[in-house]
């Protein structure tokens, strides 16, 4: 029995079945890739089980089904890290890695756009990316003449390379930089966006992996783009040189000797906001190396643009130019000199106070305390600007703000209050106007640690400067000293030149001046004891606490003696040494007189 040959009708009704069935199936992918694309239906598919069926039309025989699955994979893995790990559990990716060395340049976009999406999420799930040979296929991606396939693929690259320095690695040791680096070079923005994001994303990790990108020739061949026209690009490119410059000092001059001054500093003053943030990271990372690479910045006019830049800016977008002139100030008193001459403290007192962010705060209080650690001049220029008030009082708030917090809670307020204390003293030690430090000597509102500093610089101006000691009694500030020595020393006996000592003079202790309180052999103690003795010992008595309530006491006791007849021997002592002293001056009396010639001794 012979087989019936084919009729053309049967051939049109079979080929009608396959091409409903080919039709059905790309309208069915390309349908999960749209609903793939609105979050709202997320859930929705993953329960109906759509990555088991994506899986097999990877490998469909009609191109357009395999690229509508891939995007349709690719929208889910980008949802979340609980699709993309679904991905890698359904071992989808051997098939990507598989299919881009052999499918056409839509697929392959496609493909490196799931790729990308697994690896974003976690330095786990990159890894997956990794062992699953996706490396060696999206490095020949760039290879590619398509520059669409070769964006694809860098980006894919820059997401596993900025998770960990082993990633990174990983792709180095795979050779991708220095065609990474051609790409920095074509003609299509995007493309070179992408290149010049991708090497910082490999540059940051570790000064090895810095190295290996300036291996490649990058310096040279990005500084330039620095004064492109395009905004995006000019971010990358910031971001790039920063994340090279930041490591050691060799690659900082490296990045140096790429002439990127003065467009460095031109992009400090664009229009775009993020090319403003990357550019001052860049001169921040380049300033805190060495003084020499500091003194460059200055002499190529970067302190002034640094300024005017934190004068401009606001919130997180600031730190960089905070850091840079604390980094510039703290190399030597000249730097710390040509910050102030640029007008740089106003604006960081000015941050201190307005910004809500701690960290930028703390900040605002190191770089400070750099330039007014040098020299009484570079003290007295903060003075100036009222920053020492400033400081204490937000070492104050943060105190009591830490103290109702457990230690592991308070975070960044237990930086802010070790920076602003650092601050204060560093700037302290140099202080030697009266003025400035006056304001500070509370002893019932400045921390005690603050205050002994406070103390001791008083004590070092005081007894050269004679019109500082009449200053200081004329404005309360000895009296406040005597309140210091009765807090510190509880008012204990023996405390000097308080009232508790005198009571202990009076009743013949010979050891009042030694008394054992909580001063003896301190620091305070000594500062203390130094300033009490720039002043005559009756003065130190008035200003003493307690003092008026002791004379009143003592009237009291005397006018109860008189009236019963008896006067005590101490009192009647008393009495009779007030007698025997001359009479008090009149005004006139008070006026100076040229000095008497004495009668030399024969």
């Amino acid at each position: 029995m012979t087989t019936p040959l084919p009729t053309a009708a049967n051939t049109r009704a079979v080929f009608a079945v396959f091409e409903k069935y080919q039709k059905e199936r790309l309208m069915f992918v390309q349908t999960a890739a749209d609903l793939a694309s609105r979050e709202s239906n997320i859930d929705a598919l993953q329960s109906a089980g759509v990555m088991a069926l994506l899986r097999p039309l990877l490998l469909d025989n009609v191109p357009a089904i395999q690229q509508a699955a891939a995007l349709a994979l690719g929208r889910l893995a980008n949802y979340n890290e609980e699709m993309a790990q679904s991905v890698v559990d359904s071992d989808i990716l051997p098939q990507l890695v598989y299919s881009l060395a052999e499918q056409n340049r839509f697929y392959k976009k496609a493909a490196a756009f799931v790729l990308r999406a697994v690896a974003k999420h976690s330095p786990e799930l990159a890894q997956s990316v990794v062992e699953s040979g996706a490396l060696t296929a999206l490095i020949s991606c760039l290879e590619e003449f398509d520059p669409g396939v070769k964006e694809s693929a860098a980006w894919a690259l820059g997401y596993i390379a900025r998770h960990n320095g082993e990633l990174s690695q990983a792709i180095v040791d795979a050779g991708a930089v220095p065609l990474l680096v051609l790409c920095v070079q074509e003609p299509e923005l995007s493309l070179r966006r992408i290149a010049a994001s991708a090497l910082s994303d490999i540059a940051k990790h570790s000064p090895e992996l810095a190295q290996a990108v300036v291996d490649a020739n990058t310096v040279p061949i990005v500084a330039p783009l620095l004064a492109n026209p395009d905004a995006k690009l000019r971010r990358q490119v910031c971001s790039a040189l920063a994340q090279i410059a930041k490591h050691t000092v060799d690659l900082a001059e490296t990045v140096v000797d790429g002439e990127i001054f003065p467009n460095a500093l031109n992009c400090l003053k664009d229009v775009d906001g993020y090319v403003k943030k990357n550019a001052a990271t860049l001169v921040c990372e380049i300033a805190k190396h060495t003084p020499e690479l500091a003194q460059l910045i200055v002499n190529s006019g970067g302190i002034a643009a640094v300024v005017d830049y934190v004068n401009e800016t606001r919130g997180n977008a600031r730190l960089p130019g905070i850091m840079t002139l604390g980094y510039v100030a703290a190399f030597s008193e000249t730097l710390a000199l040509a910050v102030i001459v640029a007008k740089g403290v106003s604006p960081l007192t000015q941050a201190l106070v307005t910004e809500s962010e701690e960290h930028i705060k703390a900040a605002c209080a190191w770089s400070l305390g750099q330039i007014g650690r040098h020299s009484p001049d570079h003290a007295k220029t903060l003075a100036d600007h009222a920053v020492l008030p400033k400081l204490l009082r937000i070492l104050t708030s943060t105190e009591k703000t830490s103290s109702a917090t457990t230690e592991t809670d308070a975070g960044p307020g237990a930086d802010l209050t070790t920076k602003t204390k650092r601050a204060l003293k560093c700037i302290l030690e140099k202080t030697l106007s009266i003025e400035a430090l006056d304001p500070l000597l509370q002893p019932s509102t400045t921390p005690p640690n603050i205050l002994k500093y406070v103390v001791g610089q008083f004590a070092k101006i005081l007894p050269h400067d004679v019109g500082a000691r009449r200053t200081f009694v004329t404005s309360g500030g000895l009296q406040r000293i005597q309140e210091v020595a009765s807090m510190f020393a509880g008012m204990a006996p023996g405390i000097p030149g308080t009232l508790g000592q005198q009571q202990q003079v009076e009743k013949g202790s010979s050891g009042a001046l030694l008394g054992n309180n909580a001063l003896t052999g301190t620091k305070m103690g000594e500062y203390i004891a130094t300033i009490n003795d720039c002043y005559p010992e009756e003065i130190v008595r008035y200003y003493s606490p307690g003092y008026s309530a002791t004379l009143l006491s003592k009237i009291d006791e005397y006018h109860k003696h008189q009236e019963y007849g008896t006067v005590p021997a101490a009192a009647a002592t008393a009495h009779h040494k007030e007698a025997q002293l001359p009479p008090l001056p009149s005004a006139a009396d008070q006026q100076p007189t040229a000095p008497q010639p004495q009668a030399v001794a024969t």
